[in-house]
Formats: structure tokens, sequence, C-alpha cells
């Protein structure tokens, strides 16, 4: 009796370690729409693309950066979707020389419905929040920082 339930255990606990493995293996189709979702967001930038850029976003977008002044204080700046989207539709990331333009993106984290993605772009960095609702990955928050001047 001791050997079945200690077998029953085993295979309990195997099943229940291969279920836990495949809810937090990402997928390689995912893994492509994620990284792709953040490309249209640095390409589209680059591009001056505003529906490229929107298409990654979802419309309630919160972009915050830290920032300080002279004296130490730190305040937080929003920007939303659509600040974003006119920022790119204005062209302002065209004036990146094709040559300078970096769009490094690295999936830190990723579960069955959100991501956590670095994007490092040519003056700054994003630390994005990408879900995925109905079936599509959009970025939903994004903490970035630039980038210290070169020396």
């Amino acid at each position: 009796m001791k050997k079945t339930a200690l077998i029953f255990f085993a295979i309990l606990t195997f099943c229940s370690m291969e279920a836990s493995a495949q809810t937090t293996t990402a997928p390689n189709d995912d893994n492509a729409a994620i990284k792709q979702t953040a490309l249209d967001y640095a390409e589209g930038w680059y591009e001056g693309n505003a529906e490229r850029m929107e298409r990654a976003l979802h419309p309630d977008l919160a972009k915050r950066i830290v920032r300080n002044d002279d004296k130490g204080n730190s305040r937080l700046d929003n920007m939303g979707a659509m600040t974003l989207v006119q920022a790119t539709r204005r062209g302002f990331g065209k004036q990146t020389p094709k040559e300078q333009q970096q769009k490094d993106v690295t999936i830190l984290d990723r579960m069955e419905n959100s991501a956590i993605v670095k994007l490092e772009m040519r003056d700054w960095v994003d630390y994005m929040q990408i879900g995925k609702l109905n079936g599509r990955w959009v970025i939903v928050n994004v903490l970035w920082e630039m980038k210290p001047p070169k020396k």
C-alpha cells in the first residue's frame, strides 16, 4: 500500500511540474509577436509612421519618466498613447540618421498574457509592460529613461 501511494504521489508531482512548465514557457510565435510589437514602436518612431506606432500601443498606454531638477527633487512626467502617436506623426524620430538608429529588444520575462521587455533606442531605454489582449500583444505601460550623454 505504501509503495502504491508513493508511486501515485510521484506521478502526481511529475504531472503538476509538467503543467507548471507549460504555463510559464513562451511559445516561439508569442515571443516573435512580442518582439514585433516592440519593433513596431521603435521603427514606427524612426520612420515617422504613426499607424505603426498606434498599432503597437494600447489606447490607455501610460508612458512615464522620472525627472530630477537641479535641487535633486524628482517628479514623474506622463505621456499617453495619442501624444506619442502625434509626436511620431510629426516625425521627431526621423531626425535620427539611419546608421544611428538603435532598436535592441530583449524579452526579460513573460507569462501567458504579459511580458516585460527592454527596448534600447539610441537616446533612451524603455522598460515595457506588454499585454496580450484579444490575441494581440500591445504595449500597456512604459517606464523610460534617457541615456547619459556620451563623453
